[in-house]
This record gives structure tokens, sequence and C-alpha cells, in this order.
């Protein structure tokens, strides 16, 4: 997932020394906030590639979170090629659209307990949805997921604040369950200007494993790391990304789908709402 910040208290807030969540005195509203962000995106030498060369191609990112509550939620829904060009490899794909939703329910918030320990400031039952609207009758690579597993923040050395969850993968059109998911983000801010604007250092990891072959897996692990530095100002973002796959999606580099391993680039233009 691609975090992000509006405002300078929640920047304050991730910065500086992760606090456990007390929710003892009974007021699971106070820490609420919302966010929602337009990113014009452009994606070189993403995997998978069946032809080697990487996939090349722009889209809109509408990307939104917040807390309400118990309820902690991160989503985005992606719009490829919007800009309808026959160059990019996006132009003859099934779906045009992506979507992913990671709402967790606070345990701390929902028992009034504080449940932290160690580095663990906070406890989630998490769940995760990805979906791109097509069926697996018009592309038997469309995407279907439904994960749910314990979510956590945790504080670590120097990152600070971290999200981290662990799922169990059902498969929405197979019907079955396919593995776990292990998810990590972050967002480290690293210098601020006299203006108000700062450099982050941003990212995440999606790690997969215990894939079945059954399934449409040809490797039982494969994910990928999302390493990114934006400058940001309250109302705009620009930044790069490099992101490095490792038999993305399970799929063995080399195998039928070609390219699975290997380096994408990402170039990204943001206006805050």
């Amino acid at each position: 997932m691609r975090k992000s910040l509006l405002t300078l208290s929640m920047l304050a807030a991730m910065s500086a020394p992760a606090m456990a969540a007390d929710y003892t005195d009974g007021d699971i509203h106070k820490n609420d906030y919302k966010w929602m962000q337009f990113n014009l995106m452009g994606a070189f030498n993403e995997l998978p590639s069946p032809d080697g060369d990487g996939s090349n191609h722009d889209y809109l990112e509408m990307e939104f979170g917040g807390r309400s509550g118990i309820f902690d939620l991160y989503g985005y829904v992606d719009v490829f090629n919007l800009t309808t060009s026959s160059n990019s490899q996006k132009d003859d794909a099934s779906s045009k659209i992506f979507m992913k939703f990671a709402p967790r329910m606070s345990l701390d918030a929902l028992t009034g307990k504080d449940l932290s320990f160690g580095p663990v400031k906070e406890l989630y039952v998490a769940s995760l949805i990805e979906w791109d609207g097509v069926s697996r009758t018009a592309d038997q690579y469309a995407v279907n997921n439904q994960k749910i597993g314990l979510g956590s923040d945790v504080e670590v050395p120097w990152l600070g604040k971290i999200g981290l969850n662990l799922y169990a993968t059902y498969d929405g059109n197979e019907h079955d369950w396919n593995g776990g998911h292990l998810a990590t983000n972050w967002f480290k801010p690293l210098h601020f200007f006299e203006n108000g604007s700062f450099i982050s250092y941003q990212g995440y990891i999606d790690w997969q494993f215990g894939m079945k072959s059954e399934l449409g897996a040809t490797s039982a692990t494969g994910g990928a790391m999302f390493n990114g530095l934006y400058w940001h100002s309250d109302r705009y973002a620009v930044g790069y990304g490099l992101k490095a796959f490792k038999n993305i999606y399970g799929l063995e580099d080399g195998s039928y789908t070609g390219d699975t391993t290997g380096f994408g680039h990402y170039i990204a233009v943001t206006y805050k709402f």
C-alpha cells in the first residue's frame, strides 16, 4: 500500500515515537481523521511481462484513508490508460480498473482495553479486498481476492510507526483458500524545508507464501517492495518509486507469464483534497 499524510499534526504523530492506543476512557472517536487524494501515475517496466519488456502505462489513482471509531481504512481505485493511448500496454486489457480496500477493526477500541505490548501499539482484525471487476470467464487472470487476519501498528527504529498485517487469502474465483500474505507499509519524513514542505521516504512490502499450484501459482512465494521518495506540500506531492518484484503473484520468473522478477519505475503527481 502507498500510505500518505495530509496534515502536519498527522505527520508529527507518525514521525514522533508512537504511543500505545488508549481507549480506556471510552472515547473511541478522539483519533478520527480522513484524507483523500488523486495521483496521476506513470508506470515503466512493470511486471509481470510476457514479452520481457515490462508494461509501460499511465493511470489515475484515487487514494483515501482515515479513522472513525473502531475502524481504520486505507484504499485506492486505479483507472488505467487514462489518456486512451494506443501505445499503452493497458490499451487492450480486459479490465481498465483495479481496486484495493483494506479496512481494519481496532481490538483496542472495540474492547476498551490497552492491548499494546513492546513495540506493538495497537491490534486489529485486518481485512483486504482486491478486485479488478472482471469475471474469470472473461479473463483467466481476473483478480477477486478476499483476505482476513491480524493487523497491528508497530514502532520500529528510525522508520517510526508502521502498519504490519498478516492475512489468510481466499481466492474468490476458485472459491478456495490459497496461502498467506504479509503486508507492511511506512511513511518516514526525511527533511523539512523552511516553507513547511518536506521530503519523505514511503513504501510497502507485500509478500505472499504457501500458494498452491492447482490454483494457478507456479511459485509458492512471491511479492514486491516499493521504495518511494516524495516531496510534499499541504496540497501537492511529486514523487518517484522503485519497485522490486520477485515471482510476483506467485508466478515463477520465466514461466508461461514471462518475466516476473526485476524492477519497475513509477512517477506520481498528486493533488490532495
